[in-house]
């Protein structure tokens, strides 16, 4: 059954390329930079108020929620692949038993989460290798953050749908209002009440809530293109297949990824919970030249799936250059002002100055190589759009998990220097970088749905 557009879908199969991208981009950019804000005011919070101790205590943890939830969000990716290109197909009846299917989806896998974070957070953290030091307040923020994993979970589901569609101006509202409630949520629990580190999770726990109902509302509203409806709520075979092809090699992919980064994790605690504190204020730091890499990747993700269901090759291939191009360019020179403001940068989450001089070491050897990142996420999110999400799972595999482990495994055996692992980072971005442009160039993605999913 074939239905009309509705006003909360933006088409972006026709129309200039450019500003379609970028009118879906720049909401995008908005909406993640009050997330990188907020998660960043909230480091400022604990490091002010609670101390050194504190801070390394939420850094601890920062890789290892990543991986735990890098799986279950990367997969909701898969129903953002099947819904994008079923709208651009115009297949509304399609578009609606996608939706209801990741609704289910996503709920299962918060559930999930929820009791496994919980349960193992103390074995997790050991595993790391955490300070003794600082267990008891790593443990408390993890266990209180993950109670809350379903929220994070279905937040990201609503995202997923309405980005799929085009519409990503009102996960910026959403997240607008989430993110300001956070901040005032945690200056009341850590520097009113003093609670502790625990009451920061806690903050972003009903933050990330109060957007769920928000996004709920917006769901249960008459004529949108994605509405819900509790009697349709039913796990449709098909789609789930649909989803689950190209969702899980993005699912597989974040979590390799996140795997890899909690072995860094690992071996950055064992210089101590002075290195922890820094390389987790760096992380913050890094996360806001993320920002244009992760709007236009996700802009990308969306316009090439529409697009290809729609049939338009070269419509898609004049939007992936642009898209690929502005990324790399406003990554890279966020990426030069980090390397110039790096110490002040560091020095606002702590002034003790081993932190200062391990965070700004590492911007200085990983900033100026945000082009190759950016890059490869761009590249990555065009083989998503286009249904070959098996390639950038198999990349980043290979390079930004085996390569980059055993790199630093080999390398802290015979050099314990911390630099090293620093540089684990750009040199698998390179490498990445290299192996997506080959790819990219002699590839025949733009007909990847014409393909079973997982074929090159």
């Amino acid at each position: 059954m074939k239905q009309a557009r509705h006003n909360s879908a933006l088409d972006m199969t026709a129309g200039n390329p450019w500003k379609l991208i970028l009118g879906f981009a720049v909401p995008v950019f908005l909406s993640q930079l009050f997330q990188q804000l907020y998660n960043t005011i909230d480091s400022l919070i604990v490091g002010k108020f609670l101390g050194t101790d504190s801070l390394a205590a939420v850094s601890s943890s920062g890789n290892l929620i990543f991986l735990l939830t890098s799986f279950f969000i990367g997969a909701t990716m898969g129903a953002g692949i099947v819904i994008s290109k079923y709208f651009g197909m115009k297949d509304m009846d399609a578009v609606s038993r996608a939706v209801h299917t990741n609704m289910i989806i996503g709920v299962v896998s918060g559930v999930i989460l929820t009791v496994v974070g919980v349960i193992f957070t103390p074995t997790f953290l050991r595993w790391m290798k955490t300070d003794p030091e600082i267990m008891d307040e790593a443990v408390a923020y993890f266990r209180v953050y993950f109670a809350g994993a379903l929220a994070i979970v279905l937040y990201n589901t609503f995202k997923s749908v309405m980005n799929a569609v085009g519409d990503s101006r009102r996960p910026l509202y959403y997240l607008i209002f989430s993110s300001v409630l956070n901040v005032l949520l945690d200056l009341l629990f850590v520097a009113v009440f003093h609670w502790g580190v625990w009451a920061a999770a806690l903050a972003t726990t009903i933050s990330q809530a109060a957007s769920v109902v928000l996004c709920l509302i917006q769901f249960l509203k008459p004529g949108t293109v994605y509405k819900l409806s509790f009697e349709r709520l039913v796990f449709d075979r098909r789609i789930f297949g649909e989803i689950i092809a190209y969702g899980l090699p993005s699912g597989i992919q974040n979590s390799v990824i996140g795997f890899a980064n909690v072995i860094v994790q690992s071996n950055i605690n064992t210089f101590k919970k002075i290195a922890t504190a820094a390389y987790g204020s760096y992380a913050k730091i890094e996360g806001f030249a993320f920002l244009p890499i992760n709007s236009f990747t996700m802009a990308l993700t969306t316009f090439i799936g529409q697009n290809l269901g729609a049939g338009e090759h070269e419509r898609a291939k004049k939007g992936s250059r642009f898209g690929i191009i502005s990324a790399v360019a406003l990554a890279e020179i966020t990426g030069l002002i980090i390397w110039i403001f790096a110490p002040a940068l560091i020095g606002m989450f702590s002034k003790d100055p081993s932190v200062i001089a391990y965070g700004a070491q590492q911007a200085r050897i990983e900033a100026f190589f945000y082009c190759l990142l950016a890059f490869s996420h761009a590249v990555a999110s065009v083989c998503r759009g286009s249904g070959k999400a098996f390639v950038p799972m198999a990349v980043m595999l290979a390079v930004w998990c085996v390569f980059r482990i055993a790199y630093i495994e080999i390398m802290m055996h015979f050099i314990h220097e911390i630099k090293y692992i620093y540089w684990a980072y750009p040199i698998t971005w390179g490498i990445s970088s290299v192996i997506f442009l080959l790819y990219y160039l002699f590839s025949d993605w733009v007909h990847g749905f014409d393909k079973k999913p997982g074929t090159l």
